[in-house]
This record gives structure tokens, C-alpha cells and sequence, in this order.
């Protein structure tokens, strides 16, 4: 493996400004969403089409030098992080939307396009884009690719894999293929499903063909405040057990609320130690049938204040103060972990109350705000970095949270990623057969391992956080008697 040789070979074809290598420049991908973490990579390369992608994997491929594709960088599960000894390619001026086809309902753009643009240019054909993360201002699609991202209105609308129809992929021997097309409707092996959430592991993408859908022609969004997190936890128990299907139901609570308060403006009731937020669309005279149920089940859940968004502008608002509580935590707390762990709806009260307990006995603060239609909890575990050990405190915590999902019947990750966050996890979920055939995949595509090396895999050679103190794989076999 030749480091200088790699970059000697990306200097012949590759401009000084799109290949970065000076410390000032690199310091901004030492990390992604998730602080934590973070690894100066000895080299950035910026392309600007699928062959600039082609030469730079092959020459990574010849060399040996690992590699990982960066979009934004908004990921939260460090899965975006550098490998030591290996370059970034980073395809945000990849950002082109190649085709919008109003007709057959698809657009087909690059890597770096970012989410709501996507859903802006589709605006004047009556259209959008449905998957919605947080960070969608800015994360690209590339990304909710690799992540297979979600968003608050995924209950109804599913995930980006729910979205994608098509690929065009890099593979990381610097061939170029294509996986999947412009139908729903495919034969044979579903390789897009595959590609869907690698999370980086199977090459570079750098043609995405979406579906696209009508936007719909009327909303209701509602906020309802309760005086317990748990109450609010049975209310989404209650409305998805009636049949009802809402666009979104995602809860905040008071930690959250105060963040997103002091961010943004958003104005919530006063007293309530959490809220509900419901949103219904569809057809006009569908969603009044549903209005109707709605106000009857949020009124037998106990809500103590309900407020109705009255127009577009007050929607807007309820979902800005929704989709600012990650970030606005900051005003909270100098740093913080978000967790993703998924727990099945029934559940959710009780994952809520032990998350509660876990965080009293850890004396750590816990903002929680997630998607509750779906199960998908985001709990925001707040510490001072400064501190000397509040980092593995907070990482404690963190790992106590991540088994309770898997010991309640669900999952390490909802849209976030394995990463480096949660790899010494993933036995507890999977056998050691399970997870033999999905590194015999990956070697099958990636021989060399050269696409994003270190992550996934518990016994990958790079550091990840640790459960107690204990070496990843220890902690893995441990975690399920926690």
C-alpha cells in the first residue's frame, strides 16, 4: 500500500483545489454528525463526474488505500468517519439533477443533490420528494442512500428504500454497474434493496433514480401536550391500534422542547411534559374523515392541551420546532450522543420509562424526540466533554439504552447506521452465521476492503465506543445480560 503514490497518480488528473491536503482543509471531514469520533484522513478528492469517481477509485483500488464517500457529512453514527490511512472522496459538487420526468412520477440525480431540493424542483409539477430526515436542508441523497434514512413522515411513506428505483454504483474495483431501473416493478435478485443502507461498504454511488409522489392536497397537524412522556407514548399506542395511518406521529419532550424553543421559536404548551405531533394528508375529504377520529382518540388519550395548525405557515412552524431539536440541543449541552434504537410501538411506554430510570441512575441528562409511529427513539444523551470521564459516562448510558431495544424485541438502528457507534452490538442481534454471510457478501464485492474500511463489523480494525469499558466483542456477548 503507497499513500504518495495514490496521491502523486490523483495530482495528474486532479486540479490543486479538488485535492486537498493541507491540515486546514482536512479538518473539516474528520467527522461526521457524531463528534465523537474523529480521524484526519490524509487526503480529499472532490470529482465532479462518474469517470472523475472511476480513475480515483481504480487508482485507490491499485494502491490499496481505503476510501470513504462523504456527502455532507450529517450522519450520526460516525459512519462517514476517515480510516487513518485512507482518503475521503467527497461528492457534494456532484450535487446535479440530471432528469425530472413529471410523467412517469422519477427524477434521476447525483450523489451530492441534497434532499429538498430535490423536493423543490419537483414542487412545480405538483410532486416531491417523501423521505424527510431532519436534516434535510442539507443531507444529500447520496447519504440517505448509504443510510437508508427515514425521516418523520416514514410511518406512511416508508424509507429512501421505499424510493429508490435505480443505481448507478462505482464498484470498489472501479468498474461501473448498474442495479435496479425505472419500474417498481423488477426481476430477479433485488440488488438495489442490497445497495440501499451499506452504508458505504459496496462502492460510490453516483446516479440515484427515485420515484417521486403527488403532493398531497390537504394536511392537518396537530400538537397535543401531556403532562408524562409515557402518556404521550400510549397516545401513538392508542391512534395506530385504531387503524388510523397519520402522515407522522413523532413526540418531543420537555428537554427537547426547551431546546427547540430557545432555537427557533417554536411555541409549545406550558406545563406538558411532552408532545405529540400529528399530521394527516391525503385527499381533502379523506383527511376530514380522519380528523374526526383523530380528535376523538387524542381526546381519550388524556392530552391536557391541544393545538390545530391553522394554516400552511403554522404547519410550517410546528415542524421547524420538530425538525431543529437535534441541533438545538447544543444550547443544552456542549456535546451530546444520539442514540437510534427501535423498540416495537407496544413498547413504548415501557422503553421510555426504563430510559428515564437509566438516565436518574447515570445522573445524565436525556432530551428525548423521535419518530413514535414507528418505534424509533432518539434519545439525545447530553455531557461536558471537558469533564474527564463524562465522555465514557455518557457512552455507558448510551450502551445501556442501545441493548434495552435489542431486549425488547427490537433493534440497534432505525436510520442512523451501524457505523463505528454501534458495530460491538450487532451480535446481539445477529448469529455468527448471520453475520459470516454479510462479510462474505462484502468480500465477494470488496476483496480488498477498501470501501469504508472499519465499519459495520465488530471485529473491524478501527475504535469504536465501548460498552464498560470492554472490548467491543466482549461487550457484545455480554450486553444481552445487562
Amino acid at each position: 500500500m503507497s499513500l504518495e503514490q495514490l496521491i502523486r497518480e490523483l495530482s495528474e488528473f486532479l486540479p490543486p483545489e479538488r485535492l486537498v491536503l493541507d491540515a486546514g482543509g482536512l479538518v473539516a471531514f474528520e467527522s461526521d454528525g457524531l463528534t465523537a469520533f474523529s480521524v484526519r484522513p490524509r487526503a480529499v478528492a472532490v470529482p465532479l463526474t462518474e469517470s472523475d469517481v472511476v480513475r480515483i477509485v481504480q487508482a485507490c483500488a491499485r494502491h490499496e488505500v481505503p476510501f470513504v464517500a462523504r456527502g455532507s457529512g450529517t450522519s450520526l453514527s460516525g459512519g462517514s468517519v476517515p480510516h487513518e490511512a485512507g482518503i475521503v472522496i467527497a461528492l457534494n459538487r456532484m450535487s446535479r439533477i440530471l432528469r425530472l420526468d413529471p410523467e412517469q412520477r422519477i427524477a434521476v440525480v447525483e450523489p451530492g443533490a441534497v434532499n429538498l431540493a430535490l423536493s423543490a424542483a419537483a414542487a412545480p409539477h405538483g410532486l416531491y420528494y417523501a423521505p424527510d430526515p431532519s436534516s434535510q436542508q442539507i443531507c444529500t441523497i447520496g447519504g440517505n442512500v448509504a443510510f437508508n434514512s427515514g425521516g418523520a413522515h416514514c410511518l406512511k411513506y416508508g424509507m429512501t428504500s421505499n424510493h429508490v428505483l435505480g443505481l448507478r454504483v462505482v464498484l470498489p474495483d472501479g468498474t461501473v454497474d448498474e442495479l435496479g431501473g425505472e419500474s417498481s416493478e423488477q426481476v430477479g435478485p433485488d440488488w438495489v434493496g442490497m445497495y440501499v443502507g451499506s452504508e458505504g461498504l459496496f462502492g460510490v454511488v453516483t446516479q440515484i433514480t427515485v420515484r417521486l409522489l403527488p403532493k398531497p392536497e390537504a394536511f392537518h397537524t396537530v400538537l397535543a401536550g401531556y403532562s408524562t412522556l409515557e402518556a404521550a407514548g400510549d397516545a401513538v399506542t392508542r391512534i395506530v391500534g385504531s387503524g388510523l395511518l397519520p402522515g407522522a406521529l413523532e413526540i418531543m419532550d420537555r428537554l427537547s422542547m426547551q431546546a427547540a424553543s430557545a432555537a427557533v421559536g417554536a411555541k409549545y404548551p406550558t406545563g406538558c411534559e411532552a408532545v405529540l405531533i400529528v399530521e394527516l394528508d391525503g385527499a381533502k375529504d379523506w383527511v376530514e374523515v380522519e380528523r374526526v377520529r383523530l380528535e376523538t382518540l387524542i381526546a381519550e388519550s388524556g392530552a391536557v392541551e391541544v393545538q390545530v395548525a391553522q394554516d400552511a405557515d403554522e404547519r410550517a412552524t410546528i415542524w421547524k420546532g420538530r425538525k431543529s431539536a437535534f441541533s438545538a440541543v447544543g444550547r443544552l449541552s456542549p456535546d451530546f450522543i444520539v442514540q437510534d434504537g427501535v423498540v416495537p410501538r407496544a413498547r413504548l411506554g415501557e422503553a421510555l420509562r426504563s430510559i428515564a430510570r437509566l438516565a436518574e441512575e447515570a445522573g445524565i441528562r436525556v432530551a428525548n424526540v423521535f419518530h413514535a409511529g414507528d418505534g424509533n427513539l432518539h434519545p439525545l444523551i447530553m455531557y461536558d466533554g471537558r469533564e474527564s470521564g463524562a465522555l465514557h459516562r455518557a457512552e455507558e448510558l448510551a450502551g445501556k439504552i442501545v441493548t434495552l431495544c435489542v431486549e425488547l424485541g427490537g433493534s440497534i438502528t432505525g436510520e442512523h447506521g451501524v457505523g463505528l457507534e454501534k458495530r460491538q452490538f450487532l451480535p446481539t442481534m445477529f448469529s455468527a452465521d448471520d453475520i459470516d454471510a454479510m462479510k462474505r457478501m462484502r468480500h465477494e464485492v470488496d476483496p480488498l476492503e477498501i470501501a469504508n474500511r472499519g465499519k459495520m463489523f465488530p471485529d473491524s480494525e478501527a475504535p469504536a465506543l465501548t460498552l464498560y469499558g470492554m472490548h467491543p466483542l466482549e461487550a457484545a456477548g455480554k450486553a444481552s445480560r445487562v
